[in-house]
């Protein structure tokens, strides 16, 4: 009885008669133009023919495209964009380069709006050290790898409705055991639980956003990030970290201690995305607490230290109390060699507009100062340089999605055009 089950389509309601009707319209416009084309000898004629033949294929391009769109209607309730302008940026978006972004915090996830413009070919390799808010309750609570850059980092890449976004990023406020837990934190854990897999869990978890691109966490061990400062003090605890405020000698991982002993190893799909990347960025985000995290695990610093992809550094705009105070990018750049390998990074990004006095007042607060670029010095240590104004600084200074992606795309271009002559 299958073959009764292809009448369904004519059932009525269904809203798809009328587009096949249309379609088959077409279709007899098409062999009734193309006929008389053969048969007829005057050339007027032949004119009107072949008028009729492009009649006929108009019909059954509008009878296809609204059945598609029909379709669309019923499984993307809120469809409104138009149909060829969603294949041709998908098709032009999947034709674009391998970009590799490691980091973590507001940072990342900045970035990697300005990307998916550009690319769905996007991975986000994001940090599981931080420690706290929720995502320090909730690692606590059910042993979990961290969720909340991993979160931010979904969000940022979402291609589902504004409002999904607004849900993973809603905080709860009230006065309960829910008090600052992050919706898409706890999601991010329940779907942990469930599926007892946390790279799964956030393969599903970017499917409800339908994400472009892919964000994998740089490990699947619990870990916790530590620091040595010159001092001899070590702490551990990525939110503990910076409210040392002293000068930090260096940064390592550690398992915690429902895993033993157990070696911290990348997610292994990191090392094959790194290996096929076109482009790898490394920042923007919080030195010590955010980049490094990712680039101490030594398989993922050597493998991109062989990769053969343009290799770029965005460093920090701001410097970071207790973090990175007094900082230029120049030290950035030392602090992560002496962590990783000289051959991690071949470009480094440099903003040259200075931030307006109204919010340098407001860091000044905080102790935040911009970071100097120091060309000659990071010349010297054989690095090239991608200089421009690369910020906005609306609410607070920070890097400018769209320009800071556009930056390091135009670079990318340059450097095949190079290679190609």
């Amino acid at each position: 009885m299958k073959w009764y089950k292809k009448f369904k389509w004519f059932y009525p309601g269904i809203r798809i008669k009328r587009w096949i009707s249309l379609s088959a319209l077409g279709v007899i416009v098409v062999i009734f133009g193309a006929a008389r084309f053969i048969i007829d000898k005057l050339l007027f004629i032949r004119v009107l023919d072949a008028l009729i033949l492009f009649a006929g294929i108009l019909i059954i391009i509008s009878g296809v495209r609204s059945m598609i769109q029909s379709f669309l209607g019923i499984f993307l309730p809120h469809f409104e964009e138009d149909l060829v302008d969603i294949v041709y940026k998908k098709r032009y978006l999947e034709r674009g380069p391998k970009i590799v972004a490691l980091g973590g915090g507001h940072g990342l996830s900045n970035l990697l709006m300005g990307l998916k413009e550009y690319t769905t070919n996007l991975i986000a390799v994001v940090t599981v050290a931080d420690s706290g808010g929720s995502t320090g309750r909730l690692r606590e609570d059910f042993d979990v790898p961290a969720p909340g850059d991993i979160r931010n980092c979904i969000v940022a890449l979402a291609d589902a409705p504004s409002f999904m976004g607004e849900l993973f990023q809603f905080r709860f406020k009230q006065d309960s055991e829910l008090n600052g837990h992050n919706f898409g934190n706890i999601f991010i854990t329940a779907m942990t639980q469930l599926t007892g897999d946390f790279k799964r869990a956030v393969e599903e978890s970017s499917k409800v956003l339908a994400i472009r691109g892919k964000v994998l966490p740089s490990t699947l061990n619990k870990v916790s990030l530590v620091a040595e400062y010159e001092d001899g003090t070590v702490i551990e605890g990525e939110a503990k970290i910076p409210k040392k405020k002293a000068i930090i000698k260096k940064v390592y991982l550690k398992t915690n201690h429902s895993e033993g002993d157990k070696k911290i190893l990348p997610t292994p799909e990191v090392i094959e995305e790194i290996k096929n990347a076109e482009i790898i960025v490394i920042g923007p985000g919080s030195l010590y607490t955010s980049i490094l995290p990712n680039l101490v695990i030594k398989e993922i610093s050597d493998a991109i230290a062989k990769s053969t992809a343009i290799k770029i550094f965005v460093c920090n705009v701001m410097t970071q109390h207790g973090e990175t105070d007094n900082y230029s990018v120049a030290s950035h750049l030392k602090a992560l060699i002496e962590h990783t390998n000289p051959k991690i990074v071949e470009y480094c990004v440099i903003n040259t507009k200075i931030p307006e006095e109204i919010m340098l007042n407001k860091y000044k607060k905080e102790k935040a100062y911009p970071i100097q670029g120091q060309a000659l010095e990071i010349k010297r240590m054989g690095y090239k340089i991608i200089q421009g104004n690369v910020i906005h600084s609306t609410d607070c200074v920070r890097h400018d999605p769209k320009k800071l992606a556009k930056s390091i795309l135009n670079t990318f271009r340059r450097e095949q055009l190079r290679k190609e002559f």
